[in-house]
């Protein structure tokens, strides 16, 4: 063939003859390496799967020059990912076969016409689901031996971290939560003027905005911003320190990194948090008392006055313990997701993204079930 002739000598090339039982022998000489079949992989393939056909083809790789892991994987393929029955090679070649021999096959992708697909995916996220569950928990007990641990030697008890983290956690929140409070405060006493002059019942917007922002909105305006802000910097903050093998470095030196660094957090965000609902609760009374003086001529001292009366106690309690309970909780699904980061940039970027998107979740999920628990408590006199 003048294409066969104009091809370099070591160049990967493969013929067919006849063997003496009658089958095709296949023969491979040349070199078939990355740089080799670069240049004629588009031929050279078609050729091998026609050959692969017959089950009974003898292969014969003794006249193959150089082989390497590009080559072997490429005849492995045509094969059916295992080793041809009849076949013949150098013995410096054997132990790349063996290695693709020992890797296991990733199960192919289900189709998508697939009806168990559904059912497989839904199993794959309850299994996920489970595994950080697990975590979580596994997370929870190491954090209570070292309290334990503190509780008998409470010189041991990591005050400035504890204060650092307050700090950022809570006093730098303030500016964000008063702005997205009063802005919440003024949207729902508009909305809310607008239904009640309809009916004449101007005076019950205090009731309204006492009981949907001290229950309800506060704590969980609070628990969003400071899952977004904070519990993202928190996952970021382990992650890189995974990425810096800083986290493995404290386990050489024999500091535990739940109580150097995770219970710091979980202890001061859930100082933080209820503080934060109380601050976020008087400045959207504020934009609500503000808008319903200009929106229904309501005063502000009649305001004050009358919100004790129809507002009992029980709602600011319930949700400073909302807030508290919120703080424990989005420290805790941080620092599981910043401590599952692996030491690479991408996984770090994934890691925060599903720490905040979980946190948010889990605030939802547990503010719906204390509505259920404590639906009779504080909306009634």
């Amino acid at each position: 063939m003048p294409e066969a002739a104009a091809l370099p000598t070591n160049a990967p090339q493969l013929r067919q003859a006849s063997a003496a039982d009658g089958a095709v022998r296949v023969e491979l000489y040349g070199v078939w390496n990355l740089a080799a079949l670069e240049q004629r992989l588009g031929e050279l393939k078609p050729q091998l799967t026609a050959c692969a056909r017959d089950a009974r083809s003898h292969w014969d790789l003794s006249a193959v020059t150089m082989l390497d892991h590009a080559g072997a994987l490429l005849l492995w393929r045509t094969w059916g990912r295992k080793r041809a029955p009849q076949l013949s090679l150098r013995p410096e070649h054997e132990a790349l076969f063996e290695h693709l021999a020992l890797v296991p096959d990733r199960p192919a992708p289900p189709e998508s016409g697939d009806r168990a697909a559904p059912l497989v995916g839904l199993g794959r996220g309850v299994l996920a689901l489970v595994e950080h569950l697990a975590g979580i928990v596994q997370l929870l007990g190491h954090l209570l031996l070292d309290v334990a641990n503190l509780a008998r030697h409470p010189s041991r008890i990591p005050w400035r971290e504890i204060s650092a983290t307050l700090y950022r956690t809570g006093a730098q929140a303030l500016a964000i939560t008063a702005l997205v409070g009063f802005l919440i405060g003024v949207t729902l006493s508009y909305l809310s003027a607008r239904q009640l002059q309809l009916f004449g019942a101007d005076i019950y917007i205090v009731n309204i905005l006492g009981i949907a922002i001290l229950r309800e909105l506060g704590p969980m305006l609070a628990a969003i911003l400071v899952a977004g802000r904070s519990g993202s910097s928190m996952t970021a903050q382990l992650g890189v320190m995974r990425v810096t093998q800083e986290l493995d470095a404290l386990a050489v030196m024999g500091i535990s990194p739940t109580r150097r660094l995770i219970l710091p957090k979980v202890v001061a965000l859930g100082i933080a948090l209820p503080l934060l609902v109380l601050w976020t609760n008087a400045i959207a009374l504020v934009g609500g008392m503000l808008a319903a003086q200009i929106q229904l001529e309501i005063d502000y001292r009649f305001f004050l006055s009358r919100l004790p009366d129809v507002v009992p106690l029980a709602n600011l309690w319930l949700g400073i313990g909302k807030g508290a309970v919120f703080g424990v909780l989005i420290a805790l699904i941080a620092c599981h997701f910043g401590l599952r980061i692996r030491p690479n940039t991408e996984s770090l970027g994934a890691g925060a993204t599903a720490s905040v998107v979980a946190a948010i979740t889990v605030v939802i999920v547990v503010d719906a079930i204390f509505a259920v628990i404590f639906s009779g408590i504080g909306l009634t006199r």
